[in-house]
């Protein structure tokens, strides 16, 4: 209903004339990512791009006990260009339902990331961006689904295309409030490698890893790779267009917290 509601309200802004707004808040947006390049976001790391849109997940993944694990929303949800050169992003708790006898189903934590990007050039200039990520949850998650804790989590990401390929990748570390002996920091390191194919196909593959310093997983180290696929952005009417995509994330590691996980994307840009 929530993602209803919000299309809604983005279709209406997309029914405005083509020249209406060009001083306003949307054209600020449209120059915004007028000077960055083009790239579509992946379907698993986080692009340094500034984006506008809103944004849906589900994810289904095989634990390591061989039950299986849904998420829908998957911490997605509405991002915005309030000024140049930030984005917010609001991550909308994801409902998490367990296929596993006396395991709770429930939602997950409230998010908030806030994008400054730092220096941008696009297809024409140099091809390249970068960004500074700062992220924060909050606890307010079911009993056993969310982290437990509040996080902080700074992240460097960059960018830079050769013609129709691109690289986008993260380093990010999170900080626990408190409980560090437990949760510990955990560094997250994403790269995409994506190909642009035609209008509106972009087939990735990305390596996602995660290595804790501390705490209870001290030591450990999981990486995935992720084949996927991501198609848009196809014009829906006016400013409103659509994305969506899918990647299957595959354990490299001997030590990994699931088995694989299946992710569906769909995501809807006004800008």
């Amino acid at each position: 209903m929530l993602t209803a509601l919000v299309v809604f309200d983005i279709g209406g802004l997309a029914q405005e004339p083509s020249d209406a707004g060009q001083t306003g808040w949307l054209a600020q947006v449209a120059r915004t990512q007028a000077a960055q390049p083009r790239w579509i976001t992946p379907v698993i790391t986080v692009t340094p791009r500034l984006e506008q849109e809103f944004r849906y997940d589900i994810s289904e993944q095989t634990q390591t006990n061989a039950t299986a694990m849904e998420v829908y929303g998957n911490g997605r949800g509405p991002e915005f260009i309030p000024m140049q050169p930030f984005q917010v992003t609001v991550g909308l708790p994801g409902y998490v339902v367990h296929h596993q006898a006396g395991v709770a189903d429930g939602w997950g934590d409230f998010s908030l990331l806030v994008k400054y990007r730092l220096l941008t050039r696009n297809e024409n200039h140099g091809n390249y961006i970068l960004t500074v990520f700062l992220g924060a949850s909050v606890p307010t998650g079911s009993h056993n689904i969310g982290v437990g804790h509040g996080t902080i989590s700074p992240t460097l990401a960059v960018g830079k295309g050769f013609g129709e390929f691109s690289v986008q990748s993260t380093v990010a570390i999170t900080l626990p409030t408190s409980s560090v002996g437990v949760v510990g920091r955990p560094i997250s390191h994403n790269t995409a490698l994506q190909y642009h194919v035609r209008s509106f196909f972009w087939p990735e593959l990305e390596v996602n890893s995660t290595f804790w310093r501390s705490g209870v997983q001290a030591g450990q180290r999981q990486v995935f790779a992720t084949p996927g696929l991501v198609i848009g952005r196809i014009p829906l009417k006016g400013r409103l267009k659509l994305a969506f995509g899918a990647g299957f994330q595959i354990a490299l590691t001997h030590f990994h917290t699931y088995d694989h996980r299946l992710v569906f994307t769909v995501r809807f840009p006004f800008s």
